[in-house]
C-alpha cells in the first residue's frame, strides 16, 4: 500500500486517494497534463493525455474541455477555425450527453470565433425549442447577442443610403434576451442589452425600423415556392 503522504500539485478527478502505485502514477501524470498546460508545452500535454486517456481508472470523456483546448492550440497559436475541433465536439455530444449544454455552448462559442455567425444561430435554433435547452438562460442569451449582431445593418452605398437594423432579427434579439432575463433575473448582460435594443429599433431617420423594409419583406415568393426580389418601382433609383 502507498503511504497518505503523498502531495498533488492539482486535484485528481475522481477525489479519491492514491493507496497503489498505480494510481499514484496516474496522479502523478495528471499532474504533469495540467502543469505543461500551465506553461504552454503543448506537445508534453498531448503525450501526458493520450497516456491518461488510455487508463482503464479515467473516464476520458470527463476530460473532453482539456481534449478541446489541446486540439485547438499549436506552436504557432490557437486556431478557432480547426474543423478537427467542430468535429471533436458533436462526437462529445454523443458521448456524453449528460454535458449536452456546456458541449452546445462551446460549439457556439467556436463557430462564433470562426466569423461563422449565421451558422451558430441556426446551431441554437436547433435545440432552444425543446427541453432543457428552453430553460437555459445562457444559451438564450447567446441566441439574443447573435440575432443583435446579424441584425445590423450593412454599410450605407450610395444606392440604398442609411441602412436601419432589421427588425425581425431585432425582435428575435428582444425574445431571447426576455427569456434569458424571466429565467435568471441576475442577468445583467440580457437586462444591457434589452436596454439597448429600443434605441436600435430607431433608425438614424428617425423612423422605427419596423416600419422600414427589410431585405426579407422586400421578396416575392413564385409559384415554385422560389424567393426573389420585387422589381423596383418607377420612383426607385437604379
Amino acid at each position: 500500500m502507498i503511504q497518505s503522504e503523498h502531495r498533488f500539485l492539482f486535484s485528481s478527478l475522481d477525489g479519491k486517494p492514491a493507496n497503489t502505485a498505480r494510481k499514484v502514477h496516474i496522479k502523478r501524470l495528471y499532474d504533469v497534463l495540467q502543469l505543461c498546460i500551465q506553461r504552454n508545452d503543448l506537445p508534453r500535454a498531448r503525450r501526458a493525455f493520450a497516456i491518461l486517456s488510455r487508463c482503464r481508472e479515467i473516464e476520458w470523456k470527463n476530460l473532453w474541455k482539456t481534449g478541446l483546448l489541446l486540439l485547438g492550440n499549436s506552436e504557432a497559436g490557437w486556431r478557432s477555425n480547426d474543423p478537427r475541433r467542430l468535429e471533436y465536439l458533436r462526437i462529445m455530444m454523443l458521448q456524453h450527453p449528460e454535458e449536452r449544454q456546456a458541449i452546445i455552448q462551446e460549439l457556439v462559442l467556436l463557430l462564433i470565433l470562426s466569423d461563422r455567425d449565421r451558422d451558430a444561430l441556426d446551431e441554437l435554433e436547433l435545440y432552444l425549442p425543446s427541453s432543457p435547452y428552453n430553460d437555459n438562460p445562457v444559451l438564450h442569451t447567446y441566441a439574443g447577442m447573435i440575432c443583435l449582431h446579424l441584425a445590423q445593418p450593412r454599410p450605407p452605398t450610395v444606392n440604398d443610403g442609411t441602412r436601419a437594423f432589421s427588425p425581425n432579427l431585432l425582435r428575435d434579439a428582444q425574445g431571447h434576451f426576455e427569456r434569458a432575463k424571466f429565467l435568471d433575473p441576475e442577468a445583467v448582460v440580457a437586462q444591457a442589452f434589452l436596454d439597448k435594443i429600443p434605441e436600435l429599433s430607431v433608425s438614424p431617420s428617425g423612423q422605427s425600423a419596423v416600419d422600414v423594409e427589410s431585405d426579407d419583406e422586400q421578396m416575392d415568393v413564385d409559384d415554385h415556392g422560389q424567393r426573389r426580389k420585387k422589381p423596383r418601382t418607377s420612383g426607385q433609383s437604379l
